[in-house]
C-alpha cells in the first residue's frame, strides 16, 4: 500500500461531516455539515476554499455521488428527496427526481455510465433513476422484493446493470436493474443469466446478526465485499459458486468498505481508523495491518497559559491533547 503521504482537509470545525464527495480529478469537494446543505470547496494550490453552497434540500442531506464524466452531482435526503444538480457556469441548477417514497433517502449511487442511478431509502426498496428525454425530468422504477427493512448502502457491478444491496434485515443482495428504455439486454454474469428488471441475483448473510453497513464489489465484479454491524467483514466470490467468507473483528463495526483492487480490502467505522485486508485467490479472508499509524508526541509540561486556556474553555486544567483519539479522525470514519 504505499503511496502519497496522507493529506488533512480540515474545513469543518466541530460539526461532522454526514457525507462527501469528490468530483472526477479530485480538484473539488461537495460535503454535507450535518445540516440541510451540501458545500462546495475547490482546491486553489495547497488551500481548500468554499466556492458554493447548495440549498435545495428540506432536511439533512444523508448522501451524495458526484459523476466524474457528466460532472453531475446526486443528493439524497430526510426529505424523501433525491436531486441532480448541473453546473451552469459559476452556478449549480437542481432537478427534482421522482422518487415516489415515503421514507428518508438513505444512499445514492451512479451506474459506472452515468445513464442511471440508484437510490435506497427507509420505505424497504431502491429506485433505479433515469432520465426521461420525453418528460425531460429524472423518473424511477423500484426493486422492492424481498427487501424487509432500511436499504443502507449500494454498489453497482461494473457491468451497470446489477447493483448490490445492504440493509438492516442483516442482508446482502444482487438485484439487475436492467432498463429496457434507455439500454441493451445484458449478457450472462457470474452472478446469474436471468437479467430482468428486479431479479435478484443473489443473496447473502454472515451468518450472525449485524445489519449492513457498506457494500462495494470488486474491480472485475465477481467479488462483493461488505462489512456488518456484528464487527464483521464477508466476501461473496461469484466466480467459486458463491462461496462467503466472513471474519468478525475484536475492534468496534466498520461503516465503510471498498474493494482497492482485486485482492485488497479498505474498511473503516466506530474505531476512526481505516483497515486493510486481503483476499487471495483461495478465497481466504485475512486482515493484514491497521494504515492509520500515528506517532504519539512525549508527553511534557503544559505551560501556564495552556492552563488558564483550557479552565477557560473547558473548566479544565488538562493538557488540549488530553482525551485525543491516537488516529487521525476524532469520530467514526463514514
Amino acid at each position: 500500500m504505499a503511496g502519497k503521504e496522507k493529506e488533512i482537509i480540515d474545513l469543518v470545525d466541530s460539526v461532522a461531516i454526514t457525507c462527501h464527495a469528490w468530483n472526477g480529478d479530485r480538484t473539488e469537494l461537495a460535503l454535507c455539515p450535518n445540516s440541510n446543505d451540501v458545500v462546495i470547496y475547490k482546491k486553489s494550490g495547497s488551500r481548500w476554499e468554499e466556492e458554493s453552497v447548495l440549498r435545495e434540500h428540506g432536511q439533512r442531506v444523508l448522501d451524495m455521488d458526484w459523476s466524474a464524466k457528466s460532472d453531475r452531482l446526486v443528493t439524497c435526503g430526510e426529505d424523501r428527496n433525491a436531486y441532480v444538480w448541473t453546473r451552469q457556469g459559476r452556478e449549480w441548477r437542481p432537478m427534482l427526481v421522482l422518487l415516489r417514497i415515503n421514507r428518508a433517502a438513505t444512499c445514492v449511487r451512479w451506474s459506472p455510465n452515468e445513464l442511471k442511478f440508484a437510490v435506497g431509502c427507509g420505505a424497504r426498496l431502491i429506485s433505479i433513476c433515469y432520465f426521461e428525454v420525453e418528460q425531460d425530468w429524472w423518473v424511477s422504477k423500484h426493486i422492492k422484493k424481498p427487501i424487509r427493512s432500511t436499504v443502507t448502502s449500494i454498489d453497482w457491478h461494473p457491468n451497470n446493470y446489477l447493483i448490490a444491496a445492504g440493509s438492516s434485515d442483516f442482508k446482502t443482495r444482487v438485484f439487475s436493474t436492467y432498463v429496457k428504455e434507455i439500454e441493451d439486454k445484458p449478457g450472462p454474469t457470474a452472478w446469474g443469466k436471468k437479467g430482468t428488471f428486479g431479479n435478484m441475483m443473489a443473496e447473502f448473510s454472515n451468518g450472525g446478526g449485524g445489519w449492513v453497513h457498506s457494500v462495494s464489489f470488486s474491480p472485475c465484479g465477481n467479488k462483493l465485499v461488505w462489512v456488518g454491524h456484528d464487527s464483521s467483514i464477508s466476501v461473496a466470490n461469484a466466480a467459486n459458486d458463491c462461496i462467503v467468507t466472513t471474519i468478525k473483528q475484536a475492534h468496534l463495526p466498520m461503516l465503510s468498505c471498498i474493494f482497492v483492487s482485486e485482492h485488497s480490502i479498505v474498511a473503516a467505522g466506530h474505531d476512526c481508523a481505516p483497515y486493510l485486508f486481503n483476499y487471495d485467490d483461495n478465497d481466504k479472508l485475512t486482515a493484514a495491518e491497521k494504515l492509520d499509524v500515528v506517532k504519539t508526541k512525549a508527553a511534557g509540561m503544559s505551560s501556564a497559559m495552556d492552563k488558564f486556556r483550557n479552565l477557560d474553555k473547558k473548566a479544565t486544567t488538562e493538557s488540549s491533547e488530553a482525551g485525543r483519539q491516537a488516529t487521525t479522525h476524532q469520530n467514526s470514519v463514514v
